[in-house]
């Protein structure tokens, strides 16, 4: 997904404590910069600076980075020329996103799922035996229960 003019990410949102893949592919990928290194950090003070070199490949430059438990994704890029692409000096600064977890219901217990697998094959089994005796029983009172032989 493009967020931003030449800035592509693999995920359609950014959420946190997740990995994302960001491509780059502005003036520094179309100028032939060889090294290129992306700075970033995490809320309004730039919280968990990081400066990493990304990998030049055909899609751009890339990197893979892990979000914090933040508001927002801050960063920049720079090149072995120590030339900036910092979004015209805005940065590039994204929100995370941050999941409802209110309708989650975490069960540190297996027990009620053992339960619950318990009963599922149990019931299993007793209509497969109330299947059997209602195609075996008629034919066991009627003295019909040989196997018919197939003629060739």
């Amino acid at each position: 997904m493009e967020l931003v003019k030449n800035i592509f990410f693999n995920t359609d949102r950014l959420t946190v404590n997740t990995t994302v893949k960001i491509s780059y592919t502005g003036k520094f990928f179309q100028d032939g910069s060889k090294n290129v290194s992306i700075r970033y950090g995490f809320g309004n003070n730039w919280d968990n600076l990081v400066e990493a070199e990304m990998e030049k490949t055909e899609l751009g430059f890339q990197i893979e980075v892990e979000l914090l438990d933040e508001e927002t994704f801050n960063f920049c890029i720079k090149n072995e020329k120590d030339e900036w692409d910092n979004n015209n000096g805005n940065n590039y600064i994204f929100n995370i996103e941050h999941p409802e977890t209110a309708l989650i219901v975490i069960d540190d217990s297996n027990k009620s799922i053992r339960k619950l697998r318990k009963s599922y094959i149990l019931s299993k089994k007793i209509k497969l035996a109330i299947y059997k005796m209602l195609i075996y029983i008629p034919k066991l009172i009627t003295g019909n229960y040989k196997k018919k032989l197939k003629d060739n």
